[in-house]
């Protein structure tokens, strides 16, 4: 505990980086505590998970003091960010502990705290910024997953410019990540590796062609795993008074680069997971989707398609298999990737729908909640061809907007799964969280 302590005593005193510096780094800069409580409980009901295990529940609070400079004055601007992160293991035990898939391991179970500290250092130069250091990207072909007590974070540099009207590009280089279970960073793979690259470039385009239409291009690149490429559509039309509709199209093509297209490559361990053409473990994959959004007054129906090539399985980086490192847990830019399953397995074809509703049109601001049934059939595993799964899962967040407690959130998820693909589960999830801010 005097070691998380102590970074995020680290943390706290570059709040005052800024006293040296000039007016503007110090008046636009900005601190703030995250606080957030979390239990989780799975259970794996008539057939055991992972292990043999039939149950996980756990509970944590995590702590996130985060710090945003502003920049130097002149033409090239500099500043700093400064992130330091503890997670505090509220109860669990061995039996109700899954790996670290929230809370770390210490090799006989949860560990009682863990922590980290991230650094970025940044410079704007006009309406571009570059950033080097502790990222949590929220890119199409990179979703930094935030869906435990604390996120996860990778390393490396990117660049954004805004400086063309209507065009946002972004390029960057990734070094490592840091699982959000985790205090430790590792290198990147896909799910189903076993060796680490260290590597991971990507850049892209989003074009905003009218205000109603934006379309986007990126291509990334996991060396010694794959190439991946993205097209996307995003469009907003307005019905009338509170009515709206919105397309969302997306498409990946996904190949195999350096070592995974080769098979004394794939033999060393670097391959994807689960089902692949004639078990090669060579990842090729086309994946495409659609979803329509229709919206009036506090009401959204949504309704969308996705459909998996069966040539392996959909992949992103996810370090979650990479021998003792304690990396699990991912997130996909898929409509699909939801709370129990990313309905992204090799053949695998999705309909979704769901309903939402905020509470605001109603007169109670704050509180919103959603229901979203998927179905995925067609779907090809090692163990057989053809299998099904469906996915039903409710949430309800409220967050106090007035009086002494003002800004604190509660939220719950629940999400059942059954599934000849996997075991069949029942997931609980709540959490209370808050921002403070600092200055």
């Amino acid at each position: 505990m005097k070691k998380s302590l102590g970074l995020l005593g680290t943390g706290a005193c570059l709040l005052s980086l800024g006293q040296n510096a000039s007016a503007d780094f110090i008046s636009d800069s900005k601190a703030t505590l995250g606080m957030r409580n979390y239990y989780f409980n799975n259970d794996y009901r008539d057939r055991a998970g992972p292990a043999g295990q039939s149950k996980t529940e756990e509970w944590a609070q995590g702590f996130m003091l985060n710090y945003v400079s502003g920049y130097t004055r002149g033409t090239l601007g500099f500043g700093i960010d400064a992130s330091g992160l503890l997670g505090v293991t509220l109860d669990s035990g061995q039996g109700r502990h899954r790996g670290s898939s929230m809370i770390p391991s210490d090799g006989d179970g949860a560990v009682d705290e863990w922590s980290r500290l991230g650094l970025t250092a940044k410079a704007r130069l006009n309406k571009s910024e570059v950033r080097y250091g502790t990222l949590t990207p929220k890119l199409p072909i990179l979703q930094s997953s935030d869906g435990r007590v604390l996120p996860q974070t990778f390393e490396g540099g990117q660049i954004t410019s805004n400086d063309i009207d209507r065009l946002t590009l972004t390029a960057g280089q990734l070094e490592q990540a840091t699982g959000r279970g985790s205090s430790d960073s590792t290198g990147l793979a896909v799910s189903g590796g076993r060796q680490e690259s260290n590597t991971f470039f990507f850049a892209g385009a989003d074009y905003k062609v009218t205000k109603d239409l934006v379309a986007q291009y990126y291509a990334a690149k996991l060396e010694d795993y794959y190439t991946q490429q993205f097209f996307g559509l995003q469009h907003a039309q307005g019905l009338g008074e509170g009515q709206s509709i919105k397309t969302d199209l997306r498409y990946f093509d996904t190949r195999s680069s350096g070592a995974n297209g080769s098979a004394s490559g794939r033999a060393d361990g670097y391959r994807v997971g689960g089902y692949s053409r004639n078990g090669s473990g060579e990842i090729d994959n086309r994946t495409w989707s659609a979803m329509l959004t229709y919206s009036l007054g506090g009401h959204a129906l949504t309704g969308g398609y996705q459909s998996v090539s069966d040539g392996s399985n959909f992949v992103q980086l996810n370090q979650g298999t990479l021998p003792g490192k304690g990396a699990a847990g991912a997130s996909l830019y898929l409509f699909t990737d939801r709370m129990l399953t990313s309905f992204n397995r090799a053949g695998e074809r999705t309909w979704f729908t769901q309903y939402a509703y905020d509470f605001a049109a109603s007169g109670i601001p704050g509180l919103r909640a959603s229901l979203v049934y998927l179905n995925g059939d067609n779907i090809k595993t090692t163990s057989g061809r053809d299998q099904q799964e469906w996915e039903r899962d409710m949430a309800l967040d409220y967050v106090i907007q007035a009086g002494t407690f003002k800004g604190v959130g509660f939220g719950w998820r629940y999400g059942v799964l059954h599934s000849q693909a996997d075991a069949n589960q029942d997931q609980n999830r709540v959490f209370v969280s808050y921002t403070l801010a600092l200055f």
